[in-house]
């Protein structure tokens, strides 16, 4: 049997056979096709073999530079081939490109050494899409040049594709192609789909590329000994969105042994890669009255269709794999075998393989991104490292900026950025002000003109903001002094032009003479110092006395005393937005966990003082009780009741250890919850509102009872009036905030229902709130999507091991859905949700009597419920 390996060696290096030449014009609609290294100032070319247009890469990559084959190569091959871009400089160089986002493209990058530089070493480095590895080029195994192509979906706007010095030779590319795909074709569960073959059966020596194939796919002829190749000279109708090439449908190839199968036999390059398969039939003989062609499809053995292949006449269908197989040792082999009502052996026109490549790591947030690009065009910085991802991978991370990356899962945010001394001028850009989460700026040393801008007040997260030495002018904005108090550290000296003082004076008044100036200012001068003196000696007369800055009962303590109870901070229990939060033991006798206000804290003084302010005066037993503070100069710090089990986070993850929470205590962990929020809604006077509730603030003492802990973003409001929705500045965490809190501003205790319906959901389900990798990254979107997909065996916790009553779990996702629902008018309050919460409890408790007494086995009953999201009704109905 002849191998494949021919075909996976060479892969559709072009220059192996002719390519059919193209007749007729096509639309190139969506094609980018960059011929790498042309000169900008020649023109755009069409390549006569397909008839594409090929252009410059000059406009999609600021770095590189260009360089050309022998001549005595050129003729040997196609005209793009011919030039190249290569990159002696940097380590990643990366293409910046336009597409549409959540559109399948085909692209395809091809490399061909040849020599170029004269130094005869072939190179060998990565390509990289976003931040994730695509794949290595090694062109000293491939000295003809090499072709890597991959089924791709961009999750923006922008597509980065890059490449990647890893080694001593230079980098170098060809070209580079983009094909887009139509949207519902060459679907993966997950990850991109990596060309492995692409063939068409037949032992013709021609390439089928574009115009053939409206896409530009490439189709490479391949058969065996063992065939009989069959082919017809009648049209046959290809479109169901793969579109093969009619070429390719126009011929097959069958056993010649009838009662054989038609059998292929390929290695794969790692033995655990996952595959889809992809096969095109057609059945392109007149068959007689008793004729019948049906035959199955044997992968490793296993057969894979659950009804027989049986070909229309002169009508394209393709058979494909929905989900990932898997070949025994990377050993893959494929049979196409006759079933037994069959008169006529199987056949086969066209044939594709995929592999599976994930690309785990998220890229950094869309928005920061354009932001960081838009201020690198405005200031004109031509950083080479400044390519690709601003944050990811971590190697590869722009100069000057910092970066929060604290799951591969969730995109990184921006936190600092330095361009001081970057010789950046002009104004002070909008573009700042989306690094939403920036905590530090640094521009000093430029020659920024202008006023200090208001919107630098808005940027809650920011703590530091040097903008000394340049040529600012003006007024600094009240709003940024006012932030200033609140612990931001402004820095504006250095900026002759400034007006540092409450007053600004026009230059342009006319002068007080000199003479009388003099002796006023000196006077005046005197005065000030003495007033300054005078009150600094009263500040410092108050801290010595350690006055406290809120009148409280609650214990006050040094920073020395906070330093004593958690041994120098010795045991850090986590870490939050806050800072780090420290085991602690007051007098033998009672433990504590002291929460320490970082320096470099995404929260301030103010969150601090809040929340502070409301557990003095909120109490309730699932609620943190606070037993002191500590507030003294540059340190403050909340002294809590320790809670032994951690949060519920930690439980569900794993990340505790010990055994799953079963079902009951789930419900009384959320049900505890719940009245905690429901004491914030109506127990208080002002009512509050929590503003974060998630599973990491679910804190569990060793009973396991729930209390609810962080309020730093908690908000008080009026129930009742035109005072139950207040606006504020959105704060939240991503995931659990409510959709419609943050589209208007307007706050109200609903919010905190539709977190809680999250957090439910998290309870049953044990999964991430947010996750890409998903059909729906949103957990409440894919819930319903597996609600009215009917897969309901996918919602509950496979740890649960089905030990559960399942009434109980329906009713409890009920009341998550209702909570969930994106509608806040629609959502019940937290007295509703208790009762409902109480009555799922309630069936589960009986279940568990029932089992106790009989001493028998549990439930497993798979749910069954529909959700759907209209304007008349949110509820899971019974199916």
């Amino acid at each position: 049997m002849k191998s494949l390996c021919w075909l996976l060696l060479s892969l559709f290096w072009f220059g192996v056979f002719p390519i059919l030449r193209f007749a007729e014009g096509q639309n190139q609609e969506g094609f980018i096709s960059l011929d790498c290294g042309l000169p900008l100032n020649e023109p755009p070319y069409t390549e006569s073999e397909t008839g594409i247009q090929f252009s410059s890469d000059e406009n999609f990559i600021q770095s590189g530079k260009t360089g050309r084959i022998p001549k005595n190569l050129e003729s040997d091959n196609l005209k793009q081939y011919a030039t190249v871009r290569y990159f002696p400089d940097g380590i990643r160089n990366c293409y910046d490109l336009r597409v549409e986002e959540g559109r399948n493209y085909l692209i395809r990058a091809t490399f061909f050494y040849g020599n170029f530089d004269g130094l005869n070493v072939s190179p060998e480095f990565d390509m990289h899409i976003g931040p994730n590895k695509w794949t290595t080029i090694d062109l000293q195994i491939v000295p003809d040049g090499t072709v890597k192509e991959i089924i791709h979906i961009p999750r923006s706007n922008s597509l980065q594709i890059c490449i990647v010095k890893t080694g001593a030779t230079t980098p170098m590319i060809s070209a580079l192609e983009l094909r887009p795909l139509a949207s519902d074709t060459y679907i993966a569960k997950s990850g991109s789909l990596k060309y492995y073959f692409r063939m068409y059966l037949n032992n013709a020596t021609v390439i089928l590329r574009y115009p053939k194939d409206v896409y530009d796919r490439s189709w490479v002829p391949y058969s065996q000994q063992e065939w009989t190749q069959i082919s017809t000279t009648a049209n046959v109708s290809n479109k169901n969105h793969y579109d093969p090439p009619q070429a390719a449908l126009k011929m097959a190839a069958t056993p010649t042994n009838l009662d054989a199968p038609l059998m292929m036999v390929w290695r794969l390059e790692n033995p655990d890669d996952q595959i889809y398969l992809y096969m095109h039939f057609a059945e392109i003989q007149v068959l007689k009255a008793n004729d019948t062609r049906e035959f199955d499809i044997v992968l490793n053995g296993e057969k894979i269709n659950t009804i027989g292949v049986s070909p229309k006449y002169l009508e394209i269908m393709t058979w494909l794999t929905t989900n990932p197989r898997q070949c025994n040792r990377g050993i893959c082999r494929i049979q196409l075998i006759k079933t037994q009502r069959s008169t006529l052996p199987p056949l086969l026109n066209a044939f594709e393989v995929y592999s599976v490549l994930q690309l785990l790591q998220s890229q950094t947030n869309e928005i920061e991104v354009v932001a960081m690009k838009n201020i690198r065009t405005t200031y004109g910085l031509s950083r080479i490292s400044w390519q690709g991802d601003p944050c990811v991978p971590k190697q590869f991370l722009w100069d000057g900026l910092n970066c929060n990356i604290t799951d591969i899962s969730a995109p990184p945010r921006i936190i600092s950025l330095n361009l001081s001394s970057s010789g950046l001028s002009g104004t002070i850009v909008h573009d700042f002000q989306n690094l939403t989460h920036l905590e530090s700026l640094d521009l000093s040393n430029n020659t920024l003109s202008g006023t200090v801008p208001e919107f630098l007040a808005s940027m809650k997260s920011l703590l530091v903001i040097n903008l000394s030495g340049n040529k600012l002018s003006g007024a600094i904005p009240q709003a940024l002094r006012d932030r200033e108090r609140e612990g931001l550290k402004l820095n504006v000296v250095g900026n002759k032009e400034l007006c540092l003082s409450g007053t600004c004076i026009d230059k342009q008044k006319k002068k007080i003479p000199v003479t009388i100036v003099a002796p006023v200012t000196s006077i005046a001068a005197i005065v000030v110092v003495l007033i300054l003196l005078f009150v600094f000696k009263k500040k410092i007369s108050s801290r010595n006395k350690h006055e406290p800055w809120i009148k409280t009962k609650k214990k006050r303590f040094t920073y020395p005393e906070v330093l004593k109870m958690t041994k120098n901070l010795q045991r850090p229990l986590g870490e939050g937005g806050f800072g780090v939060v420290y085991h602690g033991d007051l007098n033998g006798s009672e433990q504590v966990a002291v929460k320490l206000l970082s320096q470099t804290s995404a929260q301030g003084y103010k969150e601090f003082k809040a929340e502070v302010e409301l557990l003095l005066r909120v109490h309730h037993i699932n609620l943190v009780s606070l037993v002191g503070y500590c507030d003294e100069q540059d340190h403050f710090a909340l002294i809590y009741e320790y809670m032994s089990n951690g949060d519920l986070h930690q439980h569900l993850s794993g990340k505790h250890g010990g055994s799953v929470l079963n079902w009951g205590t789930r419900l009384q962990i959320a049900i505890e919850t719940a009245l905690g929020l429901e004491y914030l809604h109506t127990g208080c006077k002002p009512a509050m509102v929590h503003r974060d509730v998630k599973s990491t603030n679910i804190l569990l003492d060793e009973e396991f009872k729930a209390k609810i802990a962080d309020f730093g973003l908690s908000r008080s409001f009026q129930v009742g009036g035109d005072q139950s929705r207040v606006s504020t500045v959105v704060a939240g965490t991503l995931g659990y905030l409510d959709p419609e809190y943050y589209l208007t501003s307007e706050l109200s205790e609903k919010s905190d229902v539709y977190s809680f319906g999250i957090l439910l959901l998290e309870i049953i389900t044990n999964q991430r709130v947010i996750e890409q990798t998903r059909e729906k990254p949103n957990i409440a979107e894919w819930v319903t999507f597996l609600i009215n997909k009917g897969d309901t065996s996918q919602i509950v916790d496979p740890k649960l091991h089905g030990n559960y009553d399942t009434h109980s779990v329906w009713r409890t996702l009920e009341v998550a859905m209702s909570c969930a629902n994106p509608s806040s008018a629609k959502r019940p309050n937290m007295s509703q949700v208790i009762i409902n919460l109480k009555e799922c409890l309630a069936s589960e408790n009986a279940r568990a009597s029932r089992i106790q007494n009989m001493d028998s086995g549990h439930s497993s009953d798979q749910l069954s419920v529909t959700v759907t999201f209209d304007t008349d009704d949110v509820k899971p109905k019974a199916r």
